[in-house]
């Protein structure tokens, strides 16, 4: 049987991050530019990856990895381009 603790919640959490932040890009709640989008998916991502911890499986150790960078290429985009916004040359 088998068993279900805390690093298996936080790796779901994980999982329903990252679904409603596709659910609402799909919906046009959330847009690819925003702060938001990129944090439920950094977010989401990071916690799968501490799930893994209790049950490794490298291929999805890799993606999520990929997951998290890839989000913070979002965050530093968002942070950026609000930056030059604010400042305008």
């Amino acid at each position: 049987m088998m068993k279900y603790g805390l690093i298996d919640f936080l790796g779901n959490i994980g999982v329903v991050l990252l679904m409603t932040a596709y659910l609402m890009l799909q919906l046009n709640r959330l847009k690819t530019s925003g702060l938001l989008y990129s944090l439920l998916n950094l977010l989401g991502a990071t916690l799968i990856i501490i799930s893994l911890v209790a049950d490794f499986n490298l291929s999805a150790f890799v993606m999520e990895v990929f997951w998290v960078l890839i989000s913070l290429v979002g965050v530093i985009r968002y942070f950026s381009l609000k930056t030059t916004r604010s400042h305008p040359a």
